[in-house]
């Protein structure tokens, strides 16, 4: 089998499209490195969703800890201390458990029970209390000077928010959120290794990996390979979230713009 037709046959395998059975033998680098690439898919779509969605509620979240009304403080910060302060990889165990239990109770939470669903809203969840957590701190560290012009101006409410707390707070989070999206990224790989089961062998890219290196009782050739994807992929989300922070920072001379400062997260 050409190299050619791998990509044909495995191109979209993770997606249930292609092939449906994985190779069973002649496991060439070709064949790793379409089936990983494959998987990453998975990666993307939950890494993509996950921050988009989490996006938002995240400066709910940030809004409601800042807030002087124990109503809205008090839930922002236990949501925040609760998916802080457990493991992400209990957090799908446990998830995984009550969707099911949910679905002896009704039908219409069967859905929570598959990974594309049900571990898309626990990390939608995590990176929410993450990402709340960060836009706080960029809340308390808007200069005050800043505020008192606004209300100079006659702005209040939510014209004052989105025309100075919002923007302000963003840029001076940017920095730490985009080590947040990277760290978001790599955390997709817990999916299948965690109580959401890989439904007829379509998983992510770890998930080929560990098939490869279990085949061929060589880790040194598929986890270098997964390596190198999630190395471009973590150079996309640089690239990407560097643009967006240079469009922040673009009414600030040269000399004061805040320059991303990537520090990888070994242990969460």
């Amino acid at each position: 089998m050409s190299c050619w037709e791998t990509l044909t046959d495995y191109g979209l395998r993770s997606l249930g499209i292609g092939e449906r059975l994985l190779p069973r033998g002649d496991y060439t680098l070709c064949k790793q490195v379409v089936l990983i690439g494959s998987g990453m898919i998975w990666n993307i779509y939950f890494g993509v969703l996950a921050l988009m969605a989490g996006f938002f509620l995240a400066t709910t979240v940030a809004l409601g800890k800042a807030s002087e009304n124990r109503l809205f403080r008090k839930p922002a910060e236990w949501f925040i201390f609760l998916f802080r302060g457990s493991p992400l990889f209990i957090q799908f165990f446990f998830a995984y458990f009550l969707f099911l239990s949910l679905k002896g109770v009704a039908p219409f939470f069967s859905p929570l029970t598959s990974a594309w669903l049900g571990a898309l809203v626990v990390l939608f969840l995590n990176t929410s209390a993450y990402s709340g957590e960060i836009f706080y701190g960029a809340l308390l560290s808007i200069p005050k000077g800043d505020l008192e012009a606004a209300d100079a101006y006659g702005l209040s409410g939510w014209s004052k928010f989105r025309r100075v707390v919002w923007p302000t707070m963003l840029r001076l989070a940017w920095p730490a959120y985009t080590n947040e999206a990277i760290f978001m990224f790599h955390a997709t790989t817990l999916v299948f290794f965690s109580g959401f089961p890989a439904s007829q062998q379509n998983g992510d890219a770890l998930y080929y990996a560990n098939f490869f290196a279990d085949k061929t009782f060589n880790p040194f050739v598929p986890y270098p390979i997964l390596a190198c994807y999630f190395v471009l992929l973590t150079l996309s989300v640089i690239t990407l979230f560097g643009a967006v922070n240079r469009r922040l920072n673009r009414h600030l001379p040269a000399e004061t713009r805040q320059r991303l400062r990537i520090r990888p997260q070994i242990l969460r």
